[in-house]
């Protein structure tokens, strides 16, 4: 571990023109770039010719989760604008019992303007189905991350409330304000699951067409949940990774998935970073499970630095095995916990063989995964995209890395 934490951040910065940055998505989402990174190999087609570069039987990993209208802005008698940015819920903790409540809910939120709002209620009236709401904010805990009450009424439940008066938070680096269509561009056309302050953009390129002709190859699409939290755009501003702290997300992973994961091994593919940190996080999950069969749900979580602090013996199928186990055991259908795994130059990867992923910030953690993945080779990858004028960030075109 000592190894990775000394990994400066500085080595990886490069240049990148605010040109570069796509600030829309292209008309057609599979019209954009696709680089292929194959063994060191670099090269590039569309993306809509995506599936004639996976294997047949190959099984593809997809995050169905869902970006919610996670900011409200709020307008205080004196006239101070006041941004409440939702992160995740804390009372009840379940997203899907947080989005059903018809009353209050507290949730853990960032604050712009912060030091207008030390106290008091904000108010605002909003209109769902020609009813009128009064939607109250109460900050009742301060600190990096508040804790934010929220109360109404109307019998409408929170994602209603959310729907009719929340924004859609697209990343603060593309220096506009959201936009009507970024309501349905910002998400991927297999998004179910409500929960995401941000989209996981690999899989913005993916269309119905795409999706069928990948189950034409015979290849296996099935899907993840992890609820992305605005700490995916938290710049790394210590010196060392070792001083940086990582965001935990919100992961779920039917059983079934976790049995189709041990009967594809060596045929992964992970679309985006999020999926690669979930399906790379069932390993120590079971790992956990294995040392500890009685641990309980509870207590199951990935903490930042576990994959570096020992030598891990267990195989994937042995570590995937003993999920399924312990969910059969418990006659539960899925495990849910929350993950805060850091994946840098030194980790060995034990599920994935295979990422579809767009091109990232300098000096992020999701460049330091890229960086792991392809073993060092991250700066061919990114000077290829940009003499080849690839376009960048959430919006912009994407790869296909097999190491």
């Amino acid at each position: 571990m000592t190894n990775t934490k000394n990994i400066e951040i500085a080595e990886y910065d490069y240049l990148l023109p605010d040109e570069k940055i796509a600030k829309y998505p292209l008309k057609q989402r599979d019209s954009s770039k696709l680089l292929l990174y194959n063994g060191g190999n670099i090269s590039h087609d569309t993306f809509s010719n995506l599936p004639q570069y996976i294997g047949e039987g190959a099984l593809m990993i997809f995050n169905n989760t869902k970006v919610i209208q996670a900011r409200l802005r709020f307008k205080k008698e004196t006239g101070a604008q006041i941004e409440v940015f939702c992160l995740e819920p804390e009372q009840p903790i379940d997203y899907q019992q947080t989005f059903l409540q018809t009353d209050t809910c507290v949730w853990k939120c960032l604050i712009g303007n912060s030091a207008r709002w030390k106290n008091g209620m904000l108010s605002q009236k909003l209109s769902i189905d020609d009813k009128e709401i009064t939607l109250h904010a109460e900050r009742i805990n301060s600190g990096a991350v508040n804790s934010v009450r929220f109360t109404w009424d109307g019998g409408v439940t929170f994602a209603d409330v959310l729907d009719a008066v929340g924004e859609l938070p697209i990343p603060p680096y593309l220096n506009r304000k959201t936009e009507e269509e970024d309501k349905k561009t910002y998400q991927t056309v297999y998004s179910k699951i409500k929960g995401s302050v941000a989209a996981p953009t690999a899989g913005l390129h993916f269309t119905g067409q795409t999706m069928s002709q990948l189950k034409e190859k015979n290849i296996q699409l099935q899907e993840v949940t992890l609820h992305v939290g605005a700490g995916t755009f938290k710049p790394v501003k210590s010196d060392s990774i070792g001083e940086h702290e990582m965001h935990e997300e919100y992961i779920e992973v039917k059983k079934e998935l976790i049995k189709s994961l041990i009967a594809a091994k060596g045929k992964i593919v992970a679309v985006g970073t999020t999926s690669v940190r979930t399906l790379e996080s069932l390993y120590y999950l079971g790992e956990a499970i294995h040392s500890t069969p009685d641990i309980s749900m509870e207590e199951l979580h990935v903490s930042q630095w576990v994959p570096y602090e020992r030598q891990h013996t267990l195989s994937a199928e042995e570590s995937l095995t003993a999920i399924v186990n312990y969910l059969d055991r418990h006659n539960l259908d899925a495990i849910h916990t929350h993950t805060q795994i850091i994946i840098a130059p030194g980790y060995k990867f034990n599920i994935v063989n295979a990422i579809i992923t767009n091109f990232h910030q300098p000096k992020s953690t999701l460049l330091l995964l890229v960086s792991a993945f392809v073993k060092g080779h991250w700066r061919d990858i990114y000077d290829y995209a940009l003499g080849h004028d690839f376009r960048f960030l959430s919006y912009g075109d994407s790869s296909l890395l097999i190491p």
